[in-house]
């Protein structure tokens, strides 16, 4: 029956296209998607600019050479919003060639508000003249409707047009490609690489500006929740600062985009690598150790915040043995054990229970605990079965005099969480992930893709969760986040950033497997293969070479803080 089938569409000079809906569209073989459609497009719904052909993420530009299933990508899509912002820097990248071909352009990181911080070494601080005749450039692209042209080429020849142009990043990355061609993309005979897909042509790139950030810019673009207009820009400067750190900790490693960390394993100077990153991490708990030391007459209780696989569980753990080589013993508060019953829990606008809202959390309960154990007295508290979804009474603890109070959870920094405590009792520490090492000066490392990797790991080992159910669940953690999370970050008194330069190298060989058993055909496969393509740019390291009280042992496993808890007192009067 499949071959009869086959012979009737190769008898036929048209394909038919059909969409979720049940809706046929029909047009001669070898039509792009995109002109398919073109027709179902309306002009006051979200953009589309990809799709999802036969269970594979497709350009517009494919060209359909038989029946398929179609599914439109739109800009509230994360796919969909990744092609935009992918297009949307090669946009900023020629118009900045145009006006500056003789300085380097880097893009740096993401801003919470829908933005990616870029900087120009030649040119500090950018100047206002300078953004304006750059967007403006950009915008003249756009009326022109340029396409975007994509074409495969040898790695070789690839090779010698970044080597003609100078660009060494590129080239370092180039050396690890594995295959033989290399796909890159041409706007006015200006090329480059970019890691995933774009739209055809220049035209669809309508939402954007460019404002002044710090000693640099920032590109601005639409968020998926509102396609078609841009969020306020929001004041950053802690999070801007975590990134300059980091930014400096490359430096210090003499790592400063992928492949010259495949160069250091290359090289056998991984250990150093690790080393000196841990040595990193240390240093910056022990600072927020003696901080919190200093304020130790004043603060009672130590917040930690952060969204979903950034370490928080570990950082506590290492923050609590720092704060006893400061002779502070604090007393770990578990916010979970506060949640309402289940029945009580709110629910988001599917229906579904909202364990992320802050109404989840018994706040009343929760303040009044604190603040007897801060006046001395003997408290029951709170224990959450789980199983049952049910608050029941828990164990009964009194502090020693003057002891501190951690309290670690997604809300640590929400003014709700201690509604009326004083906040000068209080020291919150936001704690993420915050990669700022990039494939190269073009081609970001999403701090979502770390935490994602992370977090398959680690539900595959604790939870027994396959990558494909981990996957399935990480759109509705990442929108959790940020409603619960992010408004909060900068009201944090430090951060602290969990992530580690070498760390896709360690994660690569443990979690490449799991994302080879997400099924073809489901909607997890194609964020699963979008993982491996990335992943495939990383040389893999021995995980065996990571310290055992490492941040990310949290997520390869074998952590020697994983049972770690404070010594009880001995005196049956406290805890």
């Amino acid at each position: 029956m499949n071959e009869k089938i086959k012979i009737i569409e190769q008898m036929r000079n048209t394909v038919e296209v059909i969409l979720p809906n049940g809706m046929v569209l029909s047009g001669p073989r070898h039509t792009t998607v995109g002109e398919f459609l073109k027709k179902i497009q309306d002009p006051i719904k979200p953009q589309i600019v990809g799709a999802i052909v036969n269970s594979d993420l497709r350009e517009l530009t494919f060209k359909v050479a038989a029946d398929a299933n179609v599914t439109p990508i739109d800009m509230t899509h994360s796919d969909g919003a990744r092609i935009y912002r992918r297009s949307l820097t090669f946009l900023l990248e020629v118009a900045f060639l145009d006006l500056y071909p003789e300085w380097t352009l880097t893009i740096d990181h993401s801003v919470s508000s829908g933005a990616y911080y870029c900087h120009v070494p030649e040119a500090v601080p950018f100047k206002q003249d300078l953004l304006d005749d750059l967007e403006n450039r950009m915008r003249d692209l756009v009326d022109e409707d340029a396409p975007l042209v994509k074409e495969k080429v040898p790695l070789s020849e690839a090779k010698a047009f970044f080597r003609k142009h100078d660009q060494d990043d590129k080239l370092r990355l180039l050396n690890y490609r594995p295959g033989d061609d290399l796909v890159l993309y041409d706007l006015h005979g200006k090329r480059d690489y970019h890691h995933g897909y774009m739209v055809p042509s220049t035209g669809y790139l309508k939402w954007f500006d460019l404002r002044l950030v710090d000693e640099g810019f920032v590109l601005r673009f639409p968020r998926r929740h509102a396609p078609d207009r841009l969020s306020p820009l929001a004041s950053n400067p802690q999070l801007l600062a975590a990134f300059r750190q980091y930014g400096g900790w490359l430096e210090t490693l003499g790592i400063q985009s992928v492949g010259a960390l495949n160069d250091a394993i290359k090289e056998s100077r991984i250990n150093e690598v690790i080393l000196v990153s841990e040595a990193l991490h240390a240093q910056q708990i022990s600072r927020i150790a003696n901080d919190i030391r200093k304020r130790k007459d004043h603060a009672r209780v130590i917040l930690i915040a952060g969204p979903s696989s950034s370490g928080k569980t570990t950082f506590a753990k290492r923050l609590t043995i720092q704060l006893l080589t400061e002779g502070i013993s604090p007393f770990a508060l578990e916010m979970d054990n506060y949640f309402v019953d289940r029945e009580a829990t709110p629910k988001d606008e599917f229906g579904e229970y909202d364990f992320e809202h802050i109404d989840a959390v018994n706040r009343s309960v929760l303040n009044e605990h604190i603040k007897q154990l801060i006046a001395g007295k003997r408290v029951q508290l709170r224990h959450y079965n789980f199983k049952k979804g049910v608050n029941e009474p828990g164990e009964e603890v009194q502090l020693q005099p003057g002891q501190m109070i951690i309290l670690e959870g997604i809300h640590g920094l929400n003014p709700k969480l201690l509604e009326g405590f004083p906040s000068e009792q209080t020291y919150r520490v936001y704690v993420s992930c915050l990669t700022q090492l990039n494939l190269d000066r073009h081609n970001r490392i999403s701090t979502t893709d770390t935490r994602e990797l992370r977090r398959i790991l680690r539900d595959s080992r604790d939870r027994g969760y396959t990558a494909q159910q981990t996957i399935s669940q990480w759109e509705m953690v990442r929108r959790g986040e940020k409603r619960h999370i992010y408004p909060y970050q900068e009201n944090a008194d430090v951060m602290f950033n969990s992530a580690l330069a070498y760390e896709l190298t360690s994660l690569k060989p443990l979690v490449e497997p799991l994302l080879r058993q997400v099924p073809y055909g489901t909607m997890e496969y194609i964020e699963a293969k979008r993982l491996l393509k990335f992943l495939q740019w990383f040389l893999p390291i021995d995980h065996n070479l990571i310290p055992d009280n490492s941040i990310l042992r949290e997520f390869i496993g074998d952590s020697i803080l994983k049972d770690f808890k404070i010594w009880q007192h001995t005196n049956p009067k406290y805890y």
